[in-house]
Formats: C-alpha cells, structure tokens, sequence
C-alpha cells in the first residue's frame, strides 16, 4: 500500500507544480511543463515564450523561482530547464491567452477569432478549432457560444492525444467568457491518414499474365472451320442420264 500512496504523492506534487507555473508565469508566456524525478534529482522543463523574461538578469528570477519550488512543494534539488517556444502560434495556450487579451480589451469578438483562426492555419497547422461560450453579446445578454474550425480535428478515440488543446478564461467587465483553443500540430501522422505504398508485382508472374492474355486474343481471332460432310462410298457427285428400256 506504500507504494500506490508514493504513486498519488508523486503525481498530486507534479499537479500542484504545474497548477503554480501555470497561475505565475503568465507573464512571460507560459505554453507547458514537463517534471521527471530522478533518484537525485526533479527536473523540470518549462516552455515559455519569453525565455530571457523568466530566467532574470544574473539569473536571479530563476533561482527565485527554484528555492520557491523546493520550499514550497518539497522538491529535493529542482533543476528548471527553460525552453522556447518555437512557434506561438501552434500552441493552444498562448492562442488562447492573446484572444483573452483582445476580449479584455473590448475588441471585436467575431473579427478577433476569425484572425487568430487564419494565423493558426498559416502558421501550418493541420487543423484548429476555437470554441467561445459565456456572455459575449453584451451586458445582461444571455450566454451563448460561438465556433470556428478548420481542417483536421479528430474528435474521438485514441488519436485525440496528437491534439494539443488548451482553456482559458477571460474576465471583461459584463462577466466571464471561457475560450477552448484545440490545434493539430503539423508533422503528425495519423493511422487513418497514412499512404499505403504499392506492393511491386513479379516479373513472371506479369509475363504469365501477358502469355494467356496473347493465347486467349490468337484464339478469339482465328477462324472456325466447318468439318466437310461425308458422301457415301461409290457415288462420284453427278447424276448420271436415266437409261431409257
């Protein structure tokens, strides 16, 4: 029983971990993390989009950052490994947070996903879909929803893990409004979408095939000949004069 209750440990530390990141690196456009435990040591990944940001002059925020894990969380010896983000565009996360910004900031909601949806796309991207839901008309307006797709977007079974999805919430001063942004990477192969190349075909068996083909072609072509009748023996083909008594 100790070792199921070190499993939930350990993955109740690692949510808690990821739940802190996620509500204090906003600022510096925080996409994910990755937590490995090591006999000796956590290591941590962070994606963000503003690397210089989170790591601080000397490395100061960093190291803040890293004692605050270790007291807080109980992490013996964190390593934090900061990594860029290589396109914004293709995480949901940070898609997500620029439509919060604009809603925030009383822009256009329609022309704002319509834009952000093309962004995704040209970024290349195999499909995308960007959900709103809450009161997005106006004040006292009731809630509703509004969506955007495009391209490739399995919604079932177990290829739905290839999609990265990602929910934020946006706080205008006429209530909350909920934005799910779900993106298809591109580069990823799905089992439905792979091409089957061609099996080659031996020569001889091509040439057995060719052979028949040229028999059956020879014999529809040549002509059928009618067996002669046969006469019977003595008769010469003429009739010969009747005597006459």
């Amino acid at each position: 029983m100790a070792i199921e209750r070190k499993f939930i440990e350990d993955a109740f530390a690692r949510y808690r971990i990821s739940q802190y990141l996620k509500e204090n690196l906003e600022r510096v456009g925080f996409s994910g993390v990755t937590i490995q435990r090591t006999p000796m040591v956590t290591r941590i990944t962070v994606e963000v989009a503003n690397p210089g940001r989170l790591i601080g002059k000397k490395g100061r925020s960093i190291k803040r950052l890293t004692d605050t894990i270790a007291s807080e969380f109980g992490v013996n010896d964190p390593q934090i490994a900061v990594v860029p983000v290589e396109n914004i565009d293709l995480e949901p996360r940070l898609v997500g947070q620029s439509i919060v910004r604009n809603i925030e900031s009383d822009k256009p909601l329609r022309s704002t996903i319509h834009r952000t949806l093309k962004r995704v796309i040209d970024a290349g991207a195999l499909g995308a879909e960007i959900v709103v839901c809450g009161k997005i008309a106006a004040k006292g307006a009731k809630a509703r929803s509004m969506r955007v797709s495009w391209g490739y977007l399995p919604k079932a079974g177990e290829v739905t893990r290839l999609v990265r999805k990602a929910q934020v919430t946006a706080r205008p001063k006429y209530g909350a409004i909920n934005v799910r942004v779900s993106i298809t990477p591109p580069n990823v192969v799905f089992p439905d979408k792979v091409v089957k190349e061609a099996i080659p075909v031996p020569g001889v068996i091509k040439f057995a095939d060719e052979k028949q083909e040229a028999r059956v072609r020879v014999e529809v072509a040549a002509p059928t000949v009618q067996p002669a009748e046969e006469k019977p023996a003595g008769s010469t083909g003429t009739k010969s004069p009747s005597k006459k008594e």
